[in-house]
Order: C-alpha cells, then structure tokens, then sequence
C-alpha cells in the first residue's frame, strides 16, 4: 500500500475520460464491491492502490476512481456540482476548503 498523490479538495482531471472534478474521499485501497470493480472498472486497474470519490464538474453526481486515472487538474478554475456546498466551506488557491466538525 502506498500514500496517496491526491487530498481531499484538490482539483483533479480524468486522463481517460477527460472531466475535472474535486476529491472528496480518499481510500488507501479500493472499496467498492467486485460485482461493481468487474461492471464498471473495465480497464481493471489495481485495487492495492488509491482509489478517490470524485464531485464531477458540470454534473451532479460524483465517480469512483483509481488514482493511476487522475492527474492534477490542467487549470484551477472552481469546479461546478451541487454538493460542494454540503461539504466545502470554501476555495482558496485552488483548493477545496474541508468542512471541520
């Protein structure tokens, strides 16, 4: 198991489907199901690795995503998806500002 490249409120870009997005949780290895890993991570990348929940730009849904997918996002621009509000309290130098509870 490795660190992962990527936190939480940072703006990142899909290398294979070409969207940005903002990291909004970070797991050390892949959590999701194999029926899920099998339909949906077609290119089946490693599940020993990083894997992020992504809020989509100009959508409001958000993705599962392995880190060898992501890249640091191109530009900085802020990131459009209805739950950012719920869960940022704001954006400073282009990065997402965690709520703390």
């Amino acid at each position: 198991m490795r660190q992962a490249r990527f936190s939480i409120g940072q703006c990142i870009h899909h290398r294979l489907f070409d969207y940005r997005g903002v990291i909004v949780d970070v797991d050390a290895v892949f959590q999701g199901t194999d029926a899920w890993y099998e339909q949906v991570a077609r290119t089946r990348p490693p599940k020993n690795e990083p894997w992020y929940r992504v809020l989509v730009h100009d959508a409001s849904h958000e993705t599962y995503v392995a880190e060898r997918n992501l890249e640091p996002a191109p530009d900085t621009a802020p990131v459009s998806n209805p739950a950012l509000a719920e869960l940022f309290t704001g954006y400073r130098d282009g990065v997402y500002q965690h709520q703390t509870h």
